[in-house]
């Protein structure tokens, strides 16, 4: 089914023949094209949000289509048909005001997901949740389409001046500028870190490092292991960002993606990523998350959450439910042998089996990019046989 997201292709595709293929039409003002649409049919096409006189639904209803609306009473859309950026999630922050994250879209959103529960028990709250996933699902697939994704897993607690926090910034410039793009769990600590790096990717590694030196004078205060709640942690990030914009027409060379979820609104999301998927369904953003990751999941040193990720993603390479075995990197010796030894676990369950080879442990940024340059998907897919045929009727 082909999918519409602006106006222009809306128009076209209308205007073509009474055959053309059904579309999924999402979150357009389509107020203006009333006459059009009173002359065309719509067989099996969905309109997802789009704005439209009653009548008008009714007409495309009537030829076959269906109609969605946008559900109201939300604080969030409903119905979206791009991804976040920083300025929407962030619409409302102010940068002169101690608490100027609480007077933000973001903000606003997590406090109404706390009220109404985290597992609501009202049908409709369930259901726009369910409907705003899934369109940033679309919306994802649209970004990740044809490119060599990396994922970094790590703690949310990773202090910025951590020296695994400048580790992590390095590495992910360093393969942000050599074409790859990086994702997290678009939070604090080793999350940050990623999208920081690939921020710099069209600048030097000594502005990366200037960077860093504003972003890491905490508060004198400041709690161990929870930087992102100094009252200044955003603040100090969108300083950095105002010296150092992304220049002119290099947007796309400065990409990434940040995966974060209300779940864990409690911390604000990584804003040095140029794209936000932000979701309710945690479980569908963590599992999502390491099956979109087709070049390999980098694992910077974690807690529990970083160490449940790499038996997610080992799950996901043992039993091949991507169709393909990516690279495995545990990135810290001394933090996965000892203060959380699982790389013996690791090598255990992965012995013996064809994504075994993929399975690896340094401390060297150099080893971590020659291991990810040089995968090659195609040696390492494994497709699926399937014993019926899906000749659906």
């Amino acid at each position: 089914m082909k999918e519409i997201k602006n106006l222009f292709h809306f128009e076209a595709w209308a205007n073509g023949a009474p055959e053309r293929e059904p579309a999924a039409i999402q979150a357009l003002d389509l107020r203006t094209y009333g006459e059009l649409i009173r002359s065309k049919t719509f067989p099996h096409s969905i309109f997802l949000g789009c704005k439209m006189e009653a009548s008008i639904a009714g007409q495309i209803v009537q030829t076959g289509g269906v109609v969605i609306p946008d559900l109201k009473g939300f604080k969030f859309k409903v119905h979206l048909n791009a991804l976040y950026s920083v300025n929407d999630l962030f619409d409302g922050f102010d940068i002169n005001d101690p608490k100027g994250y609480e007077a933000s879209y973001d903000y606003a959103v997590y406090k109404e997901y706390c009220c109404q529960g985290k597992s609501p028990s009202l049908i409709s709250t369930s259901l726009a949740r369910q409907l705003h996933d899934h369109s940033i699902t679309e919306a994802l697939e649209v970004v990740l389409q044809g490119r060599k994704v990396v994922a970094v897993m790590g703690g949310h607690g990773m202090e910025r001046q951590d020296p695994f926090y400048t580790k992590v910034a390095m590495l992910s410039c360093l393969l942000t500028k050599a074409g790859f793009l990086m994702v997290s769990g678009g939070g604090p600590g080793a999350m940050e870190a990623t999208h920081l790096g690939a921020y710099f990717a069209t600048r030097t590694l000594d502005d990366l490092a200037t960077a860093i030196d504003i972003l890491k004078r905490r508060p004198i205060d400041g709690k161990p292991g929870k930087e992102y709640a100094d009252p200044d942690w955003l603040h100090r990030a969108w300083r950095v960002m105002e010296r150092f914009p992304i220049p002119s027409g290099q947007e796309e060379l400065c990409k990434s993606v940040g995966i974060p979820t209300w779940l864990y609104g409690h911390e604000p999301p990584a804003v040095f990523a140029t794209h936000i998927a932000k979701y309710f369904a945690n479980s569908i953003r963590e599992d999502g998350l390491l099956a979109i990751a087709n070049h390999g999941v980098i694992f910077a040193p974690g807690s529990a959450g970083t160490t449940q990720e790499i038996f997610q993603d080992a799950a996901q390479n043992h039993y091949a439910v991507q169709e393909v075995f990516t690279p495995m990197i545990l990135f810290g010796e001394e933090h996965w042998t000892k203060k959380i030894p699982v790389w013996p676990l690791l090598q255990a369950v992965s012995k013996g089996r064809e994504y075994g080879e993929l399975v690896a442990i340094t401390d060297s940024e150099e080893e971590i990019i020659r291991r990810i340059r040089m995968f090659d998907p195609g040696i390492y897919s494994k497709r699926e046989t399937l014993p019926f045929s899906c000749d659906l009727i």
